[in-house]
């Protein structure tokens, strides 16, 4: 009959002794590390788990308790309020149902009334969707995709008629891309044009920030503004950057009968170093010592009314 002493396992006297937890297969584990956490292993469910919802949060817009506005939406009800007064464009406008009705929600369907714009009434939990859970009070406004300019359009009307283009290198801020827009439009500039990388675009705070302006000021995007700038000098424009250490004062600038180009950089970095090789002149807006730059639409408000003024005493 079989005994204990015919097992697997088992030893002998004058034989090797077989490998338990300490014997050959511990030998190779060894440089492996700790076993990796579940969510860790490709294999395992938890790592599927683990990369669905972290692909959900890539996409879920960040939540905060002030008004947010996306690239195309506007939301809450002061933001959608101001938006319809400056007359931004509209392409579907909401209300939840059962929206608690205030002072500033009568304001914005008293205007959806008087100047005829559609009003579409929602559940709450599909405003929460289509807005991708921005914080909307109960009413949001969703803006059409902004229609850019042509840039060579764009620049031979102005070189037909003497005109300034603001060209802006590095404006990453739609607010500051707004304020440069609101600008152009008070000191008669015939349009904007920035790149369409490393750049802010037409957002619903750019729209906002130009106070209506964006409706009159034409805004081209260019894939390479180097090239624009070159094109820009062969149809007779003079191009003019805005650098602080210059040392030609804004006052000097040349050319300022004929059809004018003004390129404002980044307050923080500048004109790029290409760029400022494909200027005419840079000119630079005399300040206190004590202060390093001006915001960069604060700069370009500058330099266009200096311009006009020129142009009027000319």
């Amino acid at each position: 009959m079989a005994g204990n002493s015919k097992r697997r396992g088992a030893t002998t006297k004058g034989k090797n002794k077989a490998a338990g937890s300490g014997g050959r297969n511990k030998r190779g584990l060894e440089g492996r590390g700790p076993t990796p956490k579940a969510e860790d292993r490709v294999y395992h469910k938890a790592h599927k788990a683990k990369q669905a919802a972290q692909k959900r949060q890539a996409t879920q817009p960040r939540r905060s308790g002030k008004m947010l506005a996306g690239a195309d939406w506007v939301v809450g009800r002061n933001p959608v309020y101001e938006a319809l007064v400056a007359g931004m464009p509209v392409k579907q406008a909401y209300v939840a149902e059962g929206a608690e009705r205030d002072d500033r929600l009568r304001d914005i369907l008293r205007f959806a009334a008087e100047n005829s714009l559609p009003l579409l009434q929602v559940t709450r939990g599909e405003l929460d969707r289509v807005t991708g859970g921005l914080v909307h009070q109960g009413v949001a406004i969703q803006l059409p995709a902004y229609d850019y300019a042509d840039a060579e359009d764009l620049l031979a009307d102005a070189a037909e008629e003497d005109g300034i283009v603001v060209f802006c290198d590095g404006i990453t801020d739609p607010r500051n891309l707004g304020a440069i827009i609101r600008s152009a439009a008070a000191f008669g500039a015939q349009g904007v044009v920035i790149p369409a990388r490393r750049s802010a675009s037409m957002t619903a705070a750019a729209w906002k920030t130009s106070a209506g302006a964006a409706a009159r000021v034409p805004v081209a995007m260019v894939t390479n503004l180097n090239r624009a700038l070159e094109q820009a000098s062969r149809m007779g424009f003079t191009v003019v950057g805005l650098a602080g250490e210059s040392d030609v004062p804004l006052t000097g600038i040349p050319g300022v009968d004929g059809p004018l180009l003004v390129v404002v950089g980044s307050e923080g970095e500048g004109l790029g170093r290409l760029v400022r090789e494909h200027c005419d002149v840079l000119v630079s807006i005399p300040i206190a010592s004590e202060i390093e730059s001006l915001n960069a639409s604060v700069a370009a408000a500058v330099a266009l009314y200096e311009i006009s003024q020129q142009r009027d005493q000319g």
